[in-house]
């Protein structure tokens, strides 16, 4: 529990591992900040410390133009917001809101409205619609700061409905224009999205800030593992992929920058489209909003996954960039190796795909078919056994159907029950998916024969049931053991004269 003194001490300290999990909100200036904010430390009896920038904003504090918040990393999902309130803010940055009011957001989430008004006034200190609304002011703010985007473009990226709107939603919260701001603002750097123009409104750079430490080679080495041709790749130290964002078409990479505690990812869209979805999806992407060195404190203590968290420290849990996407991936890598799971996904792709504009030097030029397209498609036609193509028309057809929606919006018990009612998903395959599409990080495959592998005693490999009952002790944090785990296993096992690991260490 994050305590006023505690949270003074940060404050004075400027403690990076802070930034995000609170903001203190200065009584004399009337400005919120973040922990590691440069400006002299307020007087305690001055602060008062918030969970969220939106608590702040709904008091009537204005954003500091020096720390600016819109750049403080994502709060962790250990900082304590209940599984509802996850589910709604993931709806709400994919513009739940924009769509219909807080009464059919909590109807999408099984509660009622003003229940889940009281759970956000408990713990973010701020009502859904005051979220959303300091969520688009924060990205408005962060595309002025760090990209030439004409006004009117900040505002439809930043998901406002009209530039009228964005303006006085401007004025209000910083006591000047959107002119004004980019005027002070440092000029971006040379290249993609600085300057103004056409090139300006479809190319741009932003930066995603984390907790460090983060282990960004091995996330690129995962995801390179298992990408899908053409439509995602890993060349370059960058990820690579195509993206359609409102029905905008385009492409998009992802690098580290040394040193920044922040990746910069480069988006190249065919018209302006809102961003919000599209920077929620990256941070999920790449599991940036975790505390790696708060979830280490709890696993270190077991002396099997000491050696490995210390081996890859920050090593995160991959997402998913689409739900869909990825439960189709992991059925098509059933009983097969990644390489041939590669191989079928990229035909699958070839046949049923949607073009998109080139990027990465044309090697990704076509978007992942939606459900719609899939649910009625001969998928024996790539090659694909029967049972199989029919396991993912299953799905497909639960998902066009809403029956199923693995966005991260509903409850993941119910969506995990459904997803191993379907033919041909079992209980491996459904933890994979909620670990990745659904970012539950306590999703565990007790059933993985590489876990129960690298936790082999004198009497061989653990079983399920064993492996569970060891497991108990890392709640609420198992999908991280599990990548910890995975990853020793890659360590120890030789490369192939392909560079492709042994299936057990290396899932789907």
């Amino acid at each position: 529990m994050l305590t006023p003194e505690l949270c003074y001490r940060a404050l004075r300290t400027r403690d990076p591992r802070f930034d995000g999990r609170f903001f203190v909100a200065v009584r004399s200036t009337g400005v919120f900040c973040r922990p590691i904010c440069p400006a002299r430390t307020p007087r305690q009896e001055n602060c008062w410390f918030v969970p969220s920038a939106a608590a702040a904003r709904e008091a009537g504090y204005r954003p500091c133009l020096r720390c600016r918040p819109e750049a403080a990393p994502g709060s962790p999902a250990w900082t304590g917001t209940s599984a509802t309130v996850a589910r709604a803010l993931r709806l709400i940055e994919a513009g739940a809101l924009d769509e219909g009011g807080v009464d059919g957001l909590a109807s999408r989430l099984g509660v009622g409205a003003r229940h889940l008004r009281r759970l956000f006034a408990r713990q973010l200190g701020a009502s859904p619609r005051a979220v959303a609304q300091t969520r688009r002011l924060l990205l408005a703010k962060k595309l002025i700061d760090e990209t030439g985007l004409a006004p009117i473009d900040v505002a439809t990226a930043a998901g406002f409905s009209s530039i009228r709107r964005f303006n006085d939603a401007v004025r209000r919260a910083y006591g000047r224009s959107p002119r004004a701001l980019r005027r002070r603002a440092p000029r971006p750097p040379a290249g993609p999205g600085s300057g103004v123009g056409p090139a300006a409104r479809s190319e741009l750079t932003l930066r995603l800030g984390y907790r460090p430490p983060l282990a960004f080679d091995e996330l690129l080495a995962f995801l390179a593992l298992r990408a899908i041709p053409r439509v995602e790749c890993v060349r370059h130290g960058a990820y690579h992929r195509t993206v359609r964002i409102d029905g905008v078409p385009g492409h998009l990479s992802v690098r580290g920058e040394p040193g920044t505690n922040g990746l910069a990812v480069r988006v190249a869209l065919a018209a302006p489209a809102p961003l919000g979805p599209l920077v929620g999806r990256l941070r999920r992407l790449f599991d940036l909003d975790a505390d790696p060195l708060a979830i280490a404190e709890q696993l270190t203590p077991d002396p099997a996954l000491a050696p490995a968290l210390a081996a890859h420290p920050g090593l995160r849990v991959p997402g998913a960039w689409d739900g869909f996407e990825l439960a189709v991936r992991a059925i098509l890598g059933q009983q097969v190796s990644v390489r041939a799971a590669s191989t079928l996904a990229g035909r699958l792709v070839e046949r049923f795909g949607l073009p998109c504009p080139r990027g990465a030097e044309g090697l990704v030029d076509r978007v992942f078919p939606r459900p719609e397209r899939l649910a009625r498609a001969r998928l024996e036609s790539i090659g694909l056994p029967g049972a199989r193509a029919g396991a993912i028309r299953a799905l497909a057809a639960a998902l066009a159907s809403r029956r199923i929606v693995l966005d991260g919006s509903a409850d993941p018990d119910a969506t995990r029950a459904g997803l191993e009612a379907l033919p041909g998903i079992g209980p491996w395959t459904a933890a994979y998916v909620a670990m990745r599409a659904l970012g539950e990080p306590d999703a565990f495959p007790t059933a993985d024969l590489g876990l129960r592998r690298a936790l082999a005693g004198p009497a061989g490999r653990l079983s399920p049931r064993a492996l569970e009952e060891r497991a108990e002790a890392w709640r609420p944090w198992r999908a991280y053991a599990a990548l910890h785990l995975w990853q020793s296993e890659a360590d120890r096992s030789v490369p192939s004269a392909a560079g492709v690991r042994s299936r057990a260490a290396v899932p789907a």
